[in-house]
């Protein structure tokens, strides 16, 4: 395994970052204990849950994939192996917090105060706003337009103030972003910079092959700040591994099952998988391995979020640590990136 600092703090987090969200709706709790089982012999130290996992989002399996982290620890007695990740939801479900305001220090406390609970440990080394109060444009939003009637959304020093208090009560160590922009991640940092506040050590955002966007405003900041990229969907929902290619639609595939996931799989998005499973073969690895290959390379990463719903899967995506791109192999993928560039954001 390979290891990188955590932003600017002490903490040396493996390449590879178990992801969990499948937990409870595609994977059972056995299944999540093997899995977490295998990772760590595997070297990976770093586990990425949220509140609201499992996902798809439901009332029903809200909290359902800390509980089974929570159930891990308690009976592997190993807490202390782990760096431990969690999220914070934001506004917009009903079923958290009645799907209002999220970041005010009274939504804080229970939103950690649950997690807590349920993960069954007394800290969060790093604990993330899992996306803006404010509207911007994620979750594959290519415009911005301003929403006139967003409404009120907390500022970012006064989250940064109750995140402070956090951290001193020792429930939290760490704080970072998801589905930040370059906006909002500079705003941040230089409130932290100027006001004596705890400094955001991470941005967990999308970032793949077929979505490279994360490199045009936020790898500069990322690399300057020493504020990594933790990224997720390396293989574009799954769709990376070629799997939907030629028509397919795999009985038990996440985009077969559930909705939300269709702009991984529009005809551009097709093209290019076609052509990035001609260059794997051609090199004698697979789509996976090139793949995830190319997102270890990169040198804003600080962690790969892979996710896997069978062992087959999971050893594949954290076997890719071992896998070397040529400059040539290289090249040929921004070629491709170039003739058909971010088809999937």
């Amino acid at each position: 395994m390979k290891f990188k600092k955590l932003g600017n703090t002490d903490l040396d987090v493996s390449l590879i970052c178990l992801g969990t969200m499948t937990w409870g709706t595609q994977n059972s709790e056995k299944e999540a204990f093997d899995q977490m089982d295998y990772s760590i012999d595997q070297g990976v130290n770093f586990f990425d849950t949220a509140e609201l996992y499992s996902v798809p989002p439901t009332a029903e399996s809200y909290g359902k994939t800390e509980a089974m982290i929570g159930n891990w620890f308690e009976k592997r007695k190993n807490r202390n192996k782990i760096i431990l990740a969690s999220k914070v939801a934001g506004p917009g479900l009903d079923w958290i917090r009645n799907g209002k305001k999220s970041y005010n220090e009274k939504d804080l406390a229970e939103a950690i105060d649950g997690s807590l609970k349920r993960l069954k440990t007394d800290y969060i080394d790093l604990y993330q706003l899992h996306w803006p109060e404010r509207s911007t444009n994620t979750f594959g939003r290519r415009e911005y337009t301003i929403n006139k009637n967003e409404g009120d959304w907390n500022e970012f020093e006064n989250i940064l103030e109750a995140l402070k208090k956090f951290i001193k009560s020792g429930k939290i160590r760490h704080i970072g972003l998801s589905n930040e922009t370059p906006y909002g991640l500079s705003k941040y940092l230089e409130l932290s910079k100027h006001k004596n506040l705890p400094r955001m050590v991470s941005v967990q955002n999308p970032y793949s092959l077929v979505n490279r966007t994360y490199e045009i405003g936020m790898s500069e900041i990322s690399i300057r700040e020493k504020c990594g990229l933790l990224v997720y969907y390396p293989l574009a929902s799954g769709a990376l591994s070629g799997k939907y290619r030629d028509g397919q639609m795999p009985k038990n595939a996440r985009i077969t099952l559930f909705k939300g996931w269709e702009r991984m799989i529009n005809p551009l998005a097709m093209k290019a998988y076609d052509e990035y499973y001609k260059l794997a073969k051609e090199n004698n690895i697979t789509m996976v391995q090139l793949a995830q290959a190319f997102v270890n390379s990169r040198p804003f990463v600080t962690s790969n979020i892979i996710g896997a719903t069978t062992m087959d899967q999971l050893k594949e995506n954290i076997g890719s640590i071992d896998i070397e791109l040529s400059e040539e192999i290289l090249e040929k993928i921004n070629i491709i990136h170039n003739n058909n560039p971010n088809p999937a954001p």
